[in-house]
């Protein structure tokens, strides 16, 4: 891949700061149109859809720069999320850090989940599946580490992280405390992770 020219580099950055702030205001994702991007990122239009080639895209884009530094400290990062933490308390940390990344971006993840393209198929969820089926796996898990994985994350959803904190109305404490207990569940682990 060749590198931006400076301009076109500022427009990227601009598109996303605009993108990312009108998704994080939004009450819903068919609230943040290319239109309004562009106007927010004071470029034109076209130039979204040369860079990004759809909404899909700038989308995916940036979720992938929302999720990077998440994805990094599970990769290679300290405890609580990197490889050299216990995995029961890793698994949690995974689950809890996912659930926090999108009540932070209710909109944002609403609009990459419902998307033309599957969300099992970003890269994002392909990571984190394959981490917490590894870290089950350490846990001598008993049963399909890789179905179980998917019933945790299932249970990150956005349209549930959605219902959860804008319809009814809980408190993220709330609603990290619940997933992380059911990943515990699902895991048989204790919701503090011993």
């Amino acid at each position: 891949m060749s590198a931006m020219r400076s301009d076109a580099r500022r427009n990227h950055t601009a598109v996303l700061e605009a993108a990312r702030t009108l998704f994080e205001t939004a009450e819903s994702p068919s609230q943040v149109s290319m239109d309004r991007i562009a106007t927010a990122a004071g470029v034109g239009k076209g130039t979204l859809f040369r860079r990004f080639g759809d909404r899909d895209g700038l989308i995916r884009a940036l979720v992938a720069a929302r999720t990077a530094p998440i994805l990094q400290a599970i990769e290679t990062g300290p405890p609580p999320l990197g490889p050299d933490t216990p995995p029961e308390r890793r698994l949690l940390a995974v689950v809890e850090a996912i659930v926090d990344a999108k009540i932070d971006t209710v909109a944002l993840s609403l609009a990459h989940e419902n998307g033309t393209t599957s969300p099992y198929a970003a890269a994002g969820y392909s990571a984190t599946h394959v981490v917490i089926a590894s870290t089950l796996r350490q846990l001598e898990f008993d049963g399909d580490p890789e179905l179980a994985a998917h019933l945790i994350l299932a249970a990150t959803r956005a349209d549930l992280i959605a219902l959860l904190v804008r319809t009814e109305h809980r408190t993220r404490g709330e609603v990290v405390a619940a997933v992380v207990q059911n990943a515990a569940s699902v895991a048989g682990l204790s919701p503090s992770g011993r």
